[in-house]
């Protein structure tokens, strides 16, 4: 909150000088440089721009899919040689659940600690873009006669967006440390309180999520900017792809991304169409990198269930789960900065 106040009346400054702020050219900021090798050469059209940007976070993605293939690959190993342990005479005794728990819980830490990590950082840089782009598209706004409009999407932009942000660096990912922790105790010892306070640390950050992109639309929906007509068919499709690719929250997302896809149909401002770029360059690349992650641990999951124990299998669905909640916390935060960028532009046009 103190920092958005100083926002606030550098605004209200802009808006008393607004009539003369007509003849300014508004521009984005530089996207930071976690996103610069990803971000396209052309910016001055949105369906090229994008273009180039999925083609190079696609070429970015193979040393992940690389890695987590081989990690993959070991704990498929580790399983299955487990399993073999198993069916040594009872009267030479191996901790075979022990065992296979402390070898996955290791062989997936490293990995998974680095992925949320990669997350975390992820939600910061677009918090930190979108503190330094709203800014610009208010005043831009303001600069057209839209003070009251702009007004309500900067203070509503600001605030859930600041909130989410602290929510996810300061409660949300220990809480998937914690979620992770619990998971390799619960499979180490089969103890049923731990699988409760697990699956409850699960449920929390899942809640809080859904919570407040919940609150977020309605929000937006109230002041009459989560509208709009497209092609029923496309918009359809765009629903369903979201409420699949992101998990937990993907259901919560579709239900906006009617803004979206109207919002890119008018996004002839020069500054928006860079401010887009940018945020997708920001957050395609790592969201693509613990996506690829996520499904190769799903799979590794569902190959292991048809020999390995259930504890084991279940810790490896823990781990894939831990990435899906790194998915839902950076995709909604991106998804949250692009609506609102969108109806900064649906003023703007």
């Amino acid at each position: 909150m103190k920092r958005i106040l100083p926002m606030l009346a550098v605004i209200l400054l802009l808006f008393a000088l607004w009539p003369q702020a007509r003849a300014l050219e508004f521009t984005a900021p530089e996207v930071p440089d976690s996103g610069a090798e990803q971000m396209p050469e052309h910016t001055d059209s949105f369906a090229q721009g994008l273009q180039e940007l999925l083609g190079n976070v696609l070429l970015g993605i193979r040393p992940d899919l690389g890695e987590a293939l081989k990690i993959a690959l070991s704990v498929t190993a580790s399983v299955l040689l487990l399993c073999i342990l198993k069916t040594v005479p009872a009267g030479t005794k191996f901790p075979t659940e022990l065992a296979g728990t402390v070898t996955v819980a290791l062989l997936l830490g490293t990995n998974a600690n680095a992925m949320i990590s990669l997350g975390a950082k992820t939600v910061t840089e677009l918090s930190e873009y979108g503190k330094l782009l709203c800014p610009v598209l208010t005043a831009a706004l303001a600069a057209q006669g839209g003070v009251t409009a702009s007004t309500a999407l900067y203070a509503g932009t600001a605030v859930f967006d600041s909130v989410l942000s602290r929510l996810i660096a300061r409660l949300l990912v220990p809480l998937v440390y914690l979620f992770l922790a619990l998971a390799t105790a619960s499979s180490a010892v089969g103890e049923d309180i731990l699988k409760k306070m697990r699956d409850l640390t699960k449920s929390t950050v899942s809640w809080c999520l859904k919570t407040l992109l919940t609150v977020f639309t309605t929000y937006m929906g109230l002041t009459g900017v989560v509208s709009g007509t497209t092609d029923a068919l496309a918009l359809k499709a765009t629903k369903m792809t979201i409420s699949s690719v992101v998990p937990v929250v993907g259901g919560i997302l579709s239900d906006a991304s009617e803004a979206v896809l109207v919002g890119t149909a008018l996004a002839k401002n020069a500054a928006g169409i860079y401010g887009i770029l940018a945020i997708l360059a920001v957050f395609l690349d790592p969201f693509t990198r613990i996506g690829v992650h996520y499904l190769v641990l799903k799979a590794t999951a569902a190959v292991c269930a048809l020999f390995g124990s259930k504890e084991m299998t279940g810790l490896i669905e823990d781990f894939s789960s831990a990435m899906g909640l790194l998915l839902a916390m950076t995709g909604s935060t991106c998804l949250m900065l692009l609506i609102s960028t969108i109806c900064f532009l649906k003023g703007v046009g």
